[in-house]
């Protein structure tokens, strides 16, 4: 008989941020390699995927990423807290046109803290619609620098041109194997650091 084949890994991914800063696009163009311009928000639409991640010391391996893409809006912020407990890792979302999502992306990262009480969880500053340079509102220092107090990556994203948007799936995703592999903590936090760089968005 052949020998089992063991289940693919799985890695639950939170995607978290205001409404309207591309969460879904960036979700969809991962998943389907399509731009939805316009999309109705939801309370949470969820999304399963197989993919092979690798890394410089791991062989390639077969794994699933979930995606619980939530709604940004006030009104389903008294349901986060349970899709903030069962997710591995987040990815948190503004727009480099709006400053009001930028600022949200404090409550955000302080109220995924609260309830992971862990302030090494695996995240990412993700800066979407840097397509929209001309728009501009955020100055990339400024996130960085963010990113920088918080110990995470900073990455900026273009759900339209689809620049970067793989990079930050597969980025958080060896985040949280590092994490799973010895049991979070200081590993995983200077994984971090290690990956705390300037990202030029690409257009692919």
């Amino acid at each position: 008989m052949p020998p089992k084949q063991m289940p693919a890994s799985l890695h639950k991914v939170i995607m978290v941020g205001s409404g309207g800063v591309g969460k879904s696009a960036l979700t969809l163009q991962f998943m389907y390699d399509e731009f939805v311009e316009d999309y109705e928000p939801t309370k949470a639409d969820s999304y399963r995927k197989k993919v092979v991640l690798d890394g410089l010391l791991i062989l390639r391996e077969e794994v699933q990423i979930d995606i619980l893409d939530t709604a940004g809006q006030e009104d389903y912020a008294a349901i986060r807290d349970n899709y903030f407990r069962s997710g591995e890792g987040f990815l948190c979302v503004f727009s480099i046109t709006d400053t009001d999502s930028f600022h949200a992306s404090q409550d955000f990262r302080e109220q995924i803290l609260r309830v992971k009480g862990d302030d090494t969880v695996p995240f990412l500053l993700v800066g979407n619609k840097c397509d929209l340079d001309e728009r501009r509102k955020i100055n990339r220092e400024d996130a960085e620098a963010r990113a920088a107090q918080w110990k995470v990556p900073y990455v900026e994203t273009s759900a339209k041109t689809r620049g970067n948007v793989d990079k930050v799936f597969f980025d958080l995703m060896r985040e949280i194997r590092v994490r799973k592999s010895d049991g979070g903590g200081a590993e995983a936090t200077e994984g971090g650091k290690k990956k705390r760089r300037r990202i030029k968005c690409s257009i692919l």
